[in-house]
C-alpha cells in the first residue's frame, strides 16, 4: 500500500473489535506491529478523534482514517547467499530454508535474509508485499528449516495470501521432541496469545490481549530412549503454534531454548549428550507444502528431506 490516506467504514458484524485488529485484517501488507506505531503516532481517527491507544472497541458505523505514510525506499538488495530452489514457474518460487535463514528484512536484521538471497538469484519478488518483505506470504522461524513459497507476482501474492487465510494450504512438519507423547496421536486444539510473563513469548495460557484459537494434530512416526519423531500438521497458523503446542504437551521440540527444549544437560548417555549439545538450531522442518497454485488453479505438492544434521543427530538417538 502506498502512502495516502485510508477511509473505512466498520461493519456491523465487526462491532467490538479491537482497532488493531480491525486495520490488521484489512492491510494485509502492514504487520499488526507496524499498525499499532500508526496508532501511537496518532495517524488513525475514528470519527474525526485521534485514536488513543490499538486496543479501543469499535462501534457499527464508525468511520476510521488512516493516514499511511509513505513507504520506505530502502528496498532489500541482492545477496549471494546459497539457497536451494525447489520450484519456480512465472508466478511463485518454492525455496527449502535452511536453519538459521531469517525470512526478511527487518528489526535486527537489516540484510543477510532469505529474500536477499532470492533477489541475489535474480529472482523478482511481487511488490505487493512490500520493500522489505517482496512477495512473503508466510513465514518460517529462523531455526527451522525446510519449504517456504513466495509470490513473484501481486496475483499470486494475493492468491496466495488468501490461500493461507482460508485454510487452504497443506503443511507437514517433524518434529523432534522431548519424551514420547500420549497418545501417541491426537488433536491439540488450544489458544494461543502473547505471554504475560514475556511479550517476545507466546503461550496458551496466561496470556494477555487478544488469544487466537489454534489446531494443530501429531502423529508419532518413531520412538526412541527419551525421545519420539512426530509428524505434525498444523491447521491454523499462529506464531510458533507448534512449538507452544507441543511445549503445552510437555513434550517441547528439541533445541528450542525459547519453550524449554534445549535440557541435554540432564541426559546421561555421552555421545547422545554430545549430540543433542552441537545441534544448534530447532529440530523442527517443514517437510511438506501443497496448495492450490494461485493462477492455473491446477494441485501443486512439494517436499523437502530431512537436513544432514537433522538425519545425523537421530541417527544417534537411534543408537
Amino acid at each position: 500500500m502506498t502512502g495516502g490516506a485510508l477511509c473505512l467504514e466498520v461493519p456491523a458484524d465487526s462491532a467490538g473489535a479491537r482497532l488493531d485488529h480491525f486495520l490488521t485484517q484489512r492491510m494485509a501488507d502492514r504487520t499488526r506491529s507496524a499498525i499499532t506505531r500508526l496508532i501511537r503516532h496518532g495517524r488513525v481517527t475514528v470519527d474525526g478523534t485521534t485514536a488513543s491507544k490499538p486496543g479501543i472497541p469499535l462501534k457499527p458505523g464508525a468511520r476510521i482514517q488512516v493516514e499511511v505514510p509513505e513507504p520506505p525506499t530502502a528496498a532489500a538488495v541482492p545477496q549471494s547467499i546459497p539457497l536451494e530452489v525447489v520450484h519456480e514457474d512465472d508466478h511463485l518460487v518454492v525455496v527449502n530454508k535452511p536453519a538459521g535463514l531469517v525470512v526478511h528484512p527487518g528489526h535486527g536484521h537489516p540484510d543477510g535474509t532469505l529474500v536477499n538471497a532470492l533477489l541475489g538469484l535474480g529472482v523478482r519478488l511481487a511488490a505487493a508485499g512490500g520493500a522489505q518483505r517482496p512477495g512473503i506470504v508466510h513465514r518460517l522461524d529462523r531455526g527451522t528449516s525446510g519449504l517456504l513459497v513466495a509470490a513473484k507476482t501481486d496475483l499470486a501474492f494475493h492468491g496466495l495470501s488468501r490461500a493461507f487465510a482460508a485454510r487452504e494450504v497443506r503443511k507437514i512438519y517433524l518434529a523432534l521432541v522431548w519424551g514420547r507423547p500420549r497418545p501417541s496421536e491426537g488433536t491439540v486444539e488450544r489458544h494461543i496469545g502473547r505471554s504475560r510473563a514475556d511479550p517476545l513469548k507466546m503461550a496458551v495460557d496466561g496470556t494477555r490481549g487478544r488469544r487466537r484459537a489454534a489446531l494443530s494434530h501429531y502423529r508419532t512416526l518413531a520412538e526412541f530412549p527419551g525421545f519420539a519423531l512426530l509428524e505434525v500438521r498444523p491447521l491454523t497458523g499462529r506464531t510458533h503454534q507448534i512449538r507452544v503446542h507441543l511445549q503445552s504437551m510437555h513434550h517441547p521440540v528439541v533445541g528450542d531454548d525459547r519453550y524449554g527444549g534445549r535440557a541435554w544437560c540432564g541426559v546421561q548417555e555421552r555421545a547422545r549428550r554430545d549430540a543433542l549439545r552441537a545441534f544448534q538450531r530447532l529440530a523442527l522442518h517443514a517437510a511438506e507444502l501443497s496448495f492450490d497454485h494461485p493462477v492455473s488453479g491446477g494441485s501443486v505438492s512439494f517436499r523437502a528431506p530431512l537436513p544432514p544434521e537433522f538425519e545425523a543427530l537421530l541417527s544417534v538417538l537411534r543408537g
